[in-house]
């Protein structure tokens, strides 16, 4: 696959985020350019302008593993986006990054029996198995209560990204919607560069850069981050106001998949709102949903506003 606009527009994207102070360069007045000429990455990184030149215009096949831990350095890139550049230029000798068969645009399989009951055994948190698509593929039943509005009525197969950029509802589930948004592009972003063949992945990006034009413009800033753990806030339909704190697990079993859990803190308001939460899961499961007005699944959702 050629990655080669991948890799510049990356390098570029980097390089000027470095501010000549942060580097020791003295920034004349007559600078034209925002953070470094790539003169001055060439002699950060020990390599002559004209091969950081091949690199930055793409052609980063071949590049040994020094050069790249120099150039890293030289954009003082963080654990993330140097993970990323290798990823790229991995890709660019034709090297699985990450172990991963090259995948097609199909339906994800559902997930082992034995993950089913993992899942189901976690019964104080929110617990879901999502792929490098964002897809959401299993949860335990707190976890469907909690994503009841990416969720819907079933069919396709629910997707965070889709959700997130093209469903009116995600701007009221997450309060922090633009930090939300940035998190998913970036990482995605850094999926792609794991396996850039990835076609369903591919269709997802082209599906909503034409439908979003916030996710056009986050994917074109080429930022990467993992999701590692930290703490977000949502806003429920049923129970209101909630700040979970989460951990990611890779499912080593299944490379791109990983199992996310949130949980609250205990004790807390979002603790006693987790605990109401399950409780009306219970009854749904009981009684049947309630009649009401209908909201449209996240796949079926209009252009965003």
């Amino acid at each position: 696959m050629d990655n080669r606009a991948d890799v510049r527009e990356f390098l570029v994207s980097r390089r000027a985020k470095v501010t000549p102070e942060s580097v020791g360069v003295v920034s004349g007045a007559n600078r034209r350019v925002p953070g470094l000429r790539r003169s001055e990455v060439a002699a950060l990184a020990g390599v002559s302008v004209e091969y950081y030149a091949k690199l930055e215009r793409g052609a980063i096949g071949g590049a040994s593993t020094s050069v790249l831990d120099a150039v890293a350095r030289a954009l003082q890139l963080d654990d993330t986006e140097r993970a990323h550049l290798f990823d790229l230029a991995r890709a660019a000798d034709g090297v699985p990054s990450s172990g991963r068969a090259r995948r097609r645009a199909t339906r994800a399989a559902p997930p082992r029996a034995s993950l089913q009951w993992a899942l189901a055994a976690i019964t104080d948190g929110v617990a879901f198995v999502r792929d490098q698509r964002q897809d959401l593929l299993a949860t335990n039943a707190l976890g469907r209560a909690f994503y009841s509005p990416v969720i819907g009525d079933g069919g396709r197969t629910p997707n965070l990204a889709r959700f997130q950029f093209l469903d009116p509802a995600a701007r009221e589930f997450y309060p922090d919607w633009d930090l939300f948004a940035e998190m998913c592009v970036a990482i995605m972003r850094a999926e792609a560069g794991r396996d850039p063949h990835d076609k369903g992945l591919q269709d997802l990006v082209g599906e909503l850069s034409t439908r979003s034009e916030t996710f056009r413009r986050l994917w074109g800033a080429h930022d990467v981050r993992s999701h590692g753990s930290g703490t977000k806030r949502f806003h429920h339909p049923v129970v209101g106001e909630l700040t979970l704190a989460y951990e990611e697990l890779a499912i080593t079993a299944e490379p791109g998949q990983v199992l996310m859990v949130y949980t609250a803190e205990p004790g807390s308001p979002s603790a006693e709102r987790l605990r109401l939460l399950a409780s009306w899961a219970a009854d749904q499961a009981v009684t049947g949903p309630s009649t009401g007005e209908h909201r449209p699944h996240a796949g079926s959702a209009g252009q965003e506003r």
